[in-house]
């Protein structure tokens, strides 16, 4: 039997193996003992002699930095960081505000610049805004009401008791003065738009001007002014008069029901239509005046101005309208309420006639205090717009720097495009 070594894998031999204590030390490391041997070290007192070092007094003075008194003037310095602010630059709060020398600052404007600016320059030039503003108005409202205390007189006369019919005369006056009252609320409204869009206009330079220079600036568009609204009356009596021949013919052929739906379908989509329409022709009123465009002209630029921004200049025009709307009510409520009672009580004669003054009295009041503000946002609208689009706060800027002395009427040609601009 062969035996095997610890080499070749085998077990070995009993009692076979290194002898009692051999093995790795208790702890890995250096000897308990080892280290330098006792004594060893410098010699007693060696080190630096007695008195050696710097000199007393010697080292950086208390505080360091300038003397007492050195240093930029007060005020002057880096901002505080504060990162990015409105417009502004890292470790800035912001760049300066804007320039506003009148009503409105002259950057990019939000709601309540347009909101405040509207009603600013209502505050800053009340004789020109609301003393003209209640001018033409009541003239407007003594002339309509003539004519419909005139209409309302001869139908006043009639008797229904006594079996007499209301005469063809009667029929007529009532709807000719109808018309003419129509027609003159619309002028009216035309030249008072046109004449708050120049109260405006130099209210954005913060420039007065008085009812007759008003007048002066407006005379010579009076005619563009009623081309455009003549425009658009024509164009929506051809819209609902065509709808209205379709609805009809369709009730004609395929009956009553088939009538009723079509009508409601295409009465949507008339409103929508108006709404846009309306909408993007918004500004042509103020192009006529400000920018002194003919009728088409004016057309073609406010489509232009208003298409790449509609529905800011929708939510902005229909918030304005019914705060306009909010606030004629309320002014002219008790007007309204006393002349219903008295118009729908039946009576006739002096009753009648009562209530219809107290109802013109009421609609005065609330178009006074209401059409400029309406006014104003439109031209305000107009003017963000042209600020967006053109940069034109940078044109009105130039009129900052104008001397006071100059004439009023210094910064009108900066409301020009450039081809009118040489025109004039």
């Amino acid at each position: 039997m062969v035996i095997m070594s610890n080499d070749a894998g085998g077990a070995g031999p009993p009692g076979y193996g290194p002898p009692p204590g051999f093995g790795p030390p208790p702890s890995y490391g250096p000897p308990l003992s080892y280290g330098p041997p006792p004594g060893y070290g410098p010699p007693p007192g060696y080190g630096s002699p007695p008195g050696y070092g710097p000199p007393p007094g010697y080292g950086p003075p208390p505080s360091y930095g300038p003397p007492p008194g050195y240093g930029p003037p007060p005020g002057y310095g880096y901002p505080p960081p504060g990162g990015f602010g409105p417009g502004g630059y890292p470790g800035f709060p912001g760049q300066p505000p804007a320039l506003k020398p009148g009503i409105i600052p002259l950057r990019p404007l939000t709601i309540s610049d347009v909101f405040n600016g509207a009603f600013s320059y209502v505050r800053s030039n009340p004789k020109a805004s609301l003393g003209l503003t209640a001018a033409v108005i009541v003239l407007a409202q003594l002339l309509v009401l003539v004519l419909q205390v005139g209409s309302f007189a001869g139908l006043a006369a009639t008797d229904p008791s006594s079996g007499d019919d209301v005469s063809v005369a009667t029929i007529v006056g009532l709807s000719l003065s109808g018309i003419l009252g129509g027609v003159v609320t619309v002028v009216s409204t035309i030249v008072l738009s046109g004449l708050l869009t120049v109260v405006v206009g130099r209210a954005v330079f913060g420039a007065g001007i008085s009812i007759g220079e008003a007048w002066r600036r407006v005379r010579g568009r009076v005619l563009a002014l009623l081309g455009v609204v003549g425009i658009e009356i024509l164009g929506l009596v051809l819209i609902v008069g065509v709808v209205i021949g379709v609805v009809v013919t369709v009730g004609y052929i395929l009956g009553d029901v088939a009538a009723v739906l079509l009508g409601i379908l295409l009465g949507l989509l008339v409103l929508v239509g108006l709404a846009y329409l309306g909408t993007i022709l918004l500004f042509a009123p103020t192009l006529v005046v400000l920018e002194r465009l003919p009728v088409m002209a004016a057309f073609r630029r406010s489509i232009a101005l208003v298409r790449r921004d509609f529905w800011r200049v929708l939510g902005i025009w229909l918030l304005g309208q019914l705060l306009a709307a909010i606030i004629s009510g309320a002014v002219s409520l008790p007007f309204s309420l006393v002349g219903q009672i008295l118009a729908g009580s039946g009576a006739s004669g002096g009753p009648l006639i009562l209530a219809m003054v107290l109802l013109a009295i009421g609609s005065a009041i609330g178009q006074i205090v209401t059409a400029p503000f309406t006014a104003g946002v439109v031209v305000l609208l107009y003017t963000d717009r042209r600020i967006r689009a053109e940069a034109f706060d940078l044109v009105l800027q130039t009129g900052v720097g104008i001397p006071p002395g100059a004439p009023s009427d210094s910064t009108d040609h900066l409301w020009l495009t450039a081809p009118q601009a040489a025109r004039y």
